[in-house]
């Protein structure tokens, strides 16, 4: 098993209402299924302990923890719980993040509550998470940091707070990467591009009073790799990779999950 004896928090291991499989969720029961203890972090309980009821039907180990991630005392006990709880910190991912449903929207209709809680939600629980994982992966002389992009940040991404925090988050990935390299610790940011999960598809369905079908279909067409958008498990299995020791000569690295999209930056 690729991630055996690890230990990993999984920030945003919840789901959004809606059909398929997000990504936080699709990467919890990823790192499970390749023998992590896995900490489910989610604004929603009941959501994190689904997917911990998910982990150990199928023999895994996982325990689900309540956090207001845009608040430094919840970070700071999220992380605690998985320290006190198994020992060590090998893997950090932070998956959480809004756009559309966070009221984000193009220059001009954009408010000033709804930036603030888009650059919390997306940017300020990143740092927060990595402030605090770091002094325990720095004595370990070791541990992986995955956050969780978009292909927003670099095409032509009409919502302002997504796209301005999602490109904020690979300069803070490289960042860390290269001041924490001499302690052993990786630091790589993935960048999804069209998926079909809940938050991509069902919420703009909603806010867009379209069909799911509608929007998977528009969705599907502007993807050059088979016409068909990505799953969470597609960015799951990224995350593997760079949470596991196959990756462990790579750090700082951006990395699209795309269906090819970079290819093309239109």
């Amino acid at each position: 098993m690729r991630l055996k004896d690890k230990v990993a928090i999984v920030v945003g291991a919840g789901q959004s209402p809606g059909e398929g499989m997000g990504n936080g969720r699709a990467t919890a029961l990823t790192f499970a299924r390749e023998g992590a203890k896995v900490l489910c972090v989610d604004h929603h309980l009941e959501s994190a302990q689904e997917t911990v009821a998910m982990i150990t039907a199928k023999h895994g180990t996982a325990a689900a923890f309540k956090a207001d991630v845009t608040k430094s005392a919840d970070i700071k006990a999220m992380v605690k719980d998985a320290q006190s709880r198994w020992g060590r910190i090998d893997v950090l991912h932070n998956n959480v993040g809004v756009s559309l449903s966070g009221g984000d929207a193009e220059l001009l209709q954009l408010t000033e509550e709804a930036f603030d809680r888009v650059v919390a939600i997306n940017l300020k629980s990143c740092i927060l998470a990595a402030k605090e994982v770091i002094p325990i992966m720095r004595a370990q002389g070791s541990g992986a940091i995955i956050n969780i992009s978009s292909m927003a940040a670099i095409t032509n991404y009409p919502y302002v707070a997504y796209k301005a925090t999602k490109s904020a988050m690979i300069a803070f990935t490289e960042q860390l990467a290269y001041q924490n390299a001499e302690y052993g610790i990786r630091a790589n940011v993935i960048l999804p591009g069209l998926m079909n999960t809940p938050m991509a598809v069902d919420t703009r369905a909603r806010e867009w009073h379209k069909t799911r079908a509608e929007v998977e279909a528009e969705r599907d067409s502007k993807v050059p790799l088979r016409k068909k958008m990505g799953t969470g498990w597609d960015v799951a299995n990224a995350a593997l990779f760079l949470a596991s020791d196959e990756a462990n000569f790579i750090t700082g690295v951006t990395l699209p999950v795309d269906g090819g999209a970079s290819v093309r930056r239109g």
